[in-house]
This record gives structure tokens, C-alpha cells and sequence, in this order.
């Protein structure tokens, strides 16, 4: 399942997934916190083996998790000997590049302008130069073009641009449900859908994705994660509180409210979700509790972190394998891309972990991470608006809920022996729908419904 340990493969599962049960407790993963638990999936009988598991354990019989990036172990085999340590970097970086594009005529990177994407594309430029950039107008709260359409042109790269239309990308996204092996609600798998038939429509066979490196760099936890870990209290709250006037149309109260509901692991994985007494009114029955328990075989090694910060990267690394990736290797074996992610390599990510100082990694002054990421974007650009300050990747959640309201409503009703209750939330929620935090939910239900009825029935016809 994950790029860590090589190239995943869905071919055999494609041609019977249409013919497996759903794995019910997966869904109300996925309405809790958009990602199915590892080692779990969207099907009864399909278990992943991401990293921090091992292919050797049984994956139906609670198999341990190991977190591979320990903050103790960073830098353990640095030998103290001076060296260019961006020309190594940037050498490994182009290799890691050749390797994963290999098979690719047409490669495609997803281009955001900030950190991980910038360097991607300066050691692009010299290993794959035939690569078209290509960056997503999400949202109206921040715009990346501009930072990368510089990049891109700096170093003679082509470059495109996407313009989100929720609804167009919605099309997309169900255009593709037949062909999903599997599903994961990950609040850019829209995004992802769209761009990447985009590429596909426009002679892309390839597209590579910059994801990957945050868990062995590690990211310092900033002040505001550190008080949503401390307010979040897994407390359950009644449902009317978030329909009260004076709240329910206010995302911040909404936000901090949900947040005190929410296990601080949970907390982490990003996004506005169902608290479980709405997971559970959805289902018409007790089912939250099951999803919560699947958090259990990480809490050992959560308890082994030295520090919030290591906490943290391994609260992200739970998420990233069942969110950040499965989208993406999801979308393109539906529409027969291929998908690299050069940070994946184990030579390039070895040598970051074990060989380089840790200073490196993260500044142990200013707290700033990714220093030798930093240091390589230097050397071509002498600033960058996204590389100082780089926000979040975006998608018009309530653009999503005005247009396709209607539709995903229509697909509650036919999976209402599954979802009981997602006819009920709809309407009583439609009101407050411009408020991102109840458009997240709405989005949730958009992404999850129609691959329901697409799985469901069939799974459960004659």
C-alpha cells in the first residue's frame, strides 16, 4: 500500500471489488476522520500493509505498528565531516526523480509553490526537463499560481493551471467511482481527481506528487496544535449544540466545540468531521465506539514519543498512509496513471534520516523545518512566497454543497439501508451550509455515498 516500500499494485483487486462487502466500521472511519484506520480498508476481506507495518504479520489479527522515523535515531550515522550537503541532496533527489518517472513518457507534477513542490521542481528540471507543472486555483483564501508559474518558468519548465469548479470535479469524481479499488475521504481527493484527469486529458501518463518527506524532516508542533491537542478531550456533546443559531453558523466556534470531542490523535487529521453521536445517528445504530477502537494498536508507539513534536509526526504518519497516499494511488490506478512520489525513495530518505546532522532537518533555534530543503531552494530563488509561509491546499466545500446538494441527496436515499440517517442531516443542515465546518460534513457524505451505492448494491444484488 505505500510508496515506501515500492510500487503498489491493485490490478487483481479491481476486477472483484465491485464484488466484496463494505467494511461498515471503515465507513464510519472515513465520516470520523476521511482515512480508514490501517490496516483496514473501505472492503471487509482487504487488508494494506502501509509502512510502519511489516508484510510479515498477519493484517487480520492485530498485527504491531512501528513508527520507522524516531526523532532519537535522526542523524545517528553522521560521521562529523564537512560536505556539501545540497549538492548530495540535490544529486540524490534527481536519482530518486529517474527512478520512480522511469516508466513515465509524460510525467505531470502536482506544483503548489511551496516548499516540497519548489524543490521537487528545480532537481526536476534537470533529471526530467519533458515535465509539464501543473498548479490547482482551489479557493478564493489563497492563490499559489503566481509562486509557482515563477518556479516553473525560472527553471524552463512548462507550466499549466487548474481553476477549481467544485462541480465539474465532483463529475469527475463519480465518473471514476466504478474504477476506485478502494476509497478514502481525504479532504483533496477532489482536487486530486480533477487534476489528475486533467493530465490525463491532456496526454499525461504520469503524475508525480511531492508527498512524503514531512514524517523523517519532522515538523515542530506550532502554538495553535498545541492548544487544539489540549482542548481536544474526547468529550461527547449533543448534536443541537452545533444547530444552535448563535453557533451553527459560526466555523470557528463550531471548530473549537468539535475539537473538544475528538481524541488529540484525531485532532490532528485535518479537516471538520462527524462527531461520533452523528456517525452514529447516521447509522441508526452504535458504531462509533468500533472506529475509535481501531486507534489502539498506534497507542503504544504514541506513548513511546520523546516529545509533542515526535507525537505529533506520528499522529501525521497514522493519516498519511491512509489519506495523504491512498488518494492519490486510488485516482490514478482508476484512470491508469501512474503515480511517483520521488520522497518515497529509500536512498534519498535513508540519507536524510541517518546521515545528515539534525540541524539539518529542523533549526533547534528558530524551529524551522526543512532547513536543507530551504538551503537547496536557495540556491536558484532568493525568496518565495510559499516557501516563507505556505498554507493549505484548498477546495470550495461550500461551492460543492450550492451545486451538487441535490445529487448527493438523491444518492443518501438509495443507500439508506446503509445510512439511514444521511437523508435526515441533509435537510436539516442544508441551511448552514456555507459555513465550511458543515460543508466538510457535507463533503464527507458527497465522497462516501455514491461509492456506497456503487459497492453496495452490487455486493448485495442476486
Amino acid at each position: 500500500m505505500s510508496p515506501y516500500l515500492g510500487r503498489p499494485d491493485f490490478s487483481g483487486l479491481g476486477k472483484r471489488s465491485a464484488d466484496r462487502r463494505i467494511d461498515l466500521v471503515s465507513v464510519a472511519d472515513l465520516l470520523r476522520n476521511s482515512v480508514v484506520y490501517a490496516p483496514h480498508s473501505s472492503l471487509q476481506d482487504i487488508k494494506l500493509v502501509p509502512y510502519g507495518f511489516s508484510p510479515e504479520h498477519d493484517m487480520a489479527a492485530s498485527p504491531p505498528f512501528r513508527f520507522p522515523f524516531h526523532h532519537a535515531e535522526k542523524g545517528r550515522e553522521f560521521d562529523g565531516k564537512p560536505q556539501d550537503w545540497v549538492a548530495t541532496y540535490h544529486r540524490l533527489l534527481c536519482e530518486a526523480i529517474t527512478r520512480s518517472c522511469a516508466d513515465m513518457a509524460s510525467p505531470w507534477l502536482l506544483q503548489s509553490g511551496g516548499k516540497d513542490s519548489t524543490t521537487l521542481a528545480i532537481a526536476i528540471a534537470d533529471a526530467r526537463p519533458d515535465t509539464t507543472c501543473i498548479t490547482y486555483l482551489g479557493g478564493r483564501e489563497e492563490d499559489e499560481v503566481a509562486s509557482a508559474r515563477r518556479v516553473a518558468a525560472t527553471l524552463g519548465l512548462r507550466h499549466e493551471q487548474l481553476v477549481c469548479d467544485p462541480g465539474r470535479a465532483y463529475d469527475r469524481y463519480l465518473d471514476i467511482v466504478p474504477r476506485m479499488p478502494l476509497l478514502c475521504a481525504d479532504f483533496a481527493v477532489l482536487s486530486y481527481v480533477d487534476l489528475a484527469t486533467e493530465i490525463s486529458r491532456r496526454g499525461g501518463d504520469g503524475v508525480i506528487d511531492g508527498l512524503g518527506s514531512d514524517t523523517y524532516f519532522g515538523a515542530p508542533v506550532k502554538l495553535q496544535q498545541r492548544m487544539l491537542f489540549w482542548l481536544a478531550r474526547g468529550l461527547r456533546l449533543p448534536s443541537f449544540v452545533f444547530e444552535l443559531p448563535w453557533i451553527g453558523h459560526s466555523f470557528q466556534l463550531c471548530y473549537a466545540l468539535s475539537t473538544l470531542q475528538m481524541d488529540p490523535v484525531e485532532r490532528v487529521f485535518p479537516g471538520s468531521r462527524f462527531s461520533d453521536a452523528e456517525v452514529d445517528e447516521l447509522f441508526g445504530r452504535p458504531i462509533a465506539h468500533l472506529s475509535r477502537e481501531r486507534l489502539s494498536p498506534f497507542k503504544g508507539e504514541l506513548s513511546s514519543a520523546a516529545s509533542l513534536d515526535e507525537w505529533r509526526d506520528i499522529s501525521l504518519s497514522i493519516a498519511g498512509a491512509a489519506g495523504g497516499f491512498a488518494k492519490g494511488l486510488y485516482t490514478a490506478d482508476a484512470l491508469s496513471l501512474q503515480a511517483a512520489f520521488p520522497f518515497c525513495d529509500k536512498a534519498l530518505r535513508e540519507w536524510i534520516y541517518r546521515h545528515i546532522p539534525v540541524e539539518k532537518l529542523v533549526d533547534p533555534v528558530s524551529k524551522i523545518n526543512k532547513v536543507l530543503v530551504r538551503n537547496h531552494i536557495a540556491t536558484r530563488f532568493e525568496s518565495l512566497p510559499y516557501v516563507s509561509k505556505k498554507g493549505s491546499f484548498r477546495f470550495d466545500l461550500c461551492g460543492l454543497a450550492r451545486q451538487r446538494f441535490d445529487q448527493v441527496r438523491a444518492y443518501a436515499h438509495q443507500a439508506d439501508d446503509v445510512l439511514p440517517g444521511a437523508v435526515r442531516w441533509l435537510d436539516r443542515n442544508r441551511s448552514r451550509l456555507d459555513n465550511k465546518y458543515h460543508a466538510s460534513k457535507f463533503y464527507l457524505l458527497a465522497i462516501v455515498l455514491p461509492w456506497i451505492c456503487e459497492h453496495h448494491k452490487k455486493a448485495n444484488s442476486p
